[in-house]
């Protein structure tokens, strides 16, 4: 795999056209050289009904037992290996749409943390150090010596510490929406001590679609009704004690000494309007780790895996492509 970064600073992406600007003052590419990192034609729109005709056609889907829970993944694509790692309470389901664009290029595998509900998970005694040894259990099941990997929210704690451990095998990642350090509220630490406790899936919270609008909803302005509803279902399907046992996990992570020492070629993808994980947080990777860049989704919040796939999609796959000669 080639070991070449081709994005060295902060570049931002808007519409439907990815041109970057503003490079940082100490950047050593001129703006013609990062603006030639994305399409200057327009990207068409991925539709959703045939993305999701398209996955369950082509996917193939797995169970990998990892000593601690039954992993649920699906490989979908051919080429180079590329790992998804998903968010708090979501699923991998969340990357069919950027996937179904990225399978033509890469091998695609996305797969499910441990939920407690159909895969024998033991939740509370699940550590953020499993967390990161199930994500080998999978590669080695796979036999995949080398991959590519993208961790979105939370995810990306699980793929920074991977990324730590065996540089050799990640040698390039994507941390979308991501975060080295990010503690709970005391309201937040409250509901999610207690929330391990509660049946049921996150669909039946009561009041979850309004306060979904309030902090994400004006992103999906742009996108069909359905991808809403699709939102909605993969969200909906996570357990609240899984979600509650994620968020308890985060509030004990801080991965920042390790940054420093994780030199492999890194890709930071905001949402120009995430009021989920705000802009100090990727700063504060863009400052710790040695080798990153940084790409803002103009228009874009959280879940540009729903809102901005093709972006997403073209910026990956980009920045995981060497430069032709």
């Amino acid at each position: 795999m080639n070991e070449q970064l081709p994005l060295e600073c902060g570049s931002t992406v808007g519409g439907q056209t990815p041109c970057a600007t503003g490079n940082a003052p100490d950047c050593p590419l001129t703006c013609a050289e990062v603006c030639a990192l994305h399409p200057g034609e327009q990207i068409p729109p991925i539709d959703l009904a045939e993305a999701q005709a398209r996955f369950e056609r082509e996917a193939v889907h797995g169970v990998c037992d990892t000593g601690r829970y039954r992993l649920r993944y699906y490989i979908w694509g051919e080429g180079p290996p590329l790992l998804f790692v998903h968010g708090a309470g979501d699923s991998c389901r969340s990357f069919v749409l950027p996937i179904s664009r990225l399978s033509a290029h890469f091998r695609c595998i996305a797969y499910d943390l441990p939920s407690g509900f159909g895969d024998g998970a033991r939740l509370r005694h699940c550590t953020h150090d499993h967390l990161v040894a199930d994500l080998w259990a999978l590669l080695d099941r796979l036999e995949v010596r080398q991959s590519y990997v993208h961790g979105s929210s939370f995810g990306s704690t699980i793929v920074l510490r991977a990324m730590h451990e065996h540089p050799e095998r990640l040698p390039r990642g994507i941390l979308q929406g991501g975060f080295a350090h990010r503690p709970l509220h005391r309201a937040e630490r409250f509901l999610s001590f207690w929330g391990r406790f509660l049946p049921g899936s996150m669909a039946t919270v009561p009041l979850r679609e309004k306060a979904l609008l309030k902090t994400t909803g004006q992103e999906f302005g742009r996108s069909s009704p359905g991808v809403w509803k699709y939102f909605l279902e993969c969200s909906g399907s996570a357990r609240v004690s899984a979600f509650a046992h994620q968020a308890c996990v985060l509030n004990e992570v801080d991965l920042r000494p390790i940054l420093p020492a994780i030199r492999q070629p890194m890709l930071i993808v905001c949402g120009e309007l995430d009021r989920v994980v705000p802009r100090v947080h990727d700063e504060m990777l863009i400052q710790g780790l040695p080798n990153a860049g940084r790409v803002v989704i103009e228009g874009c919040g959280h879940l540009p895996s729903y809102t901005h796939p093709e972006i997403l999609a073209a910026v990956v796959r980009q920045f995981l492509t060497p430069p032709a000669r």
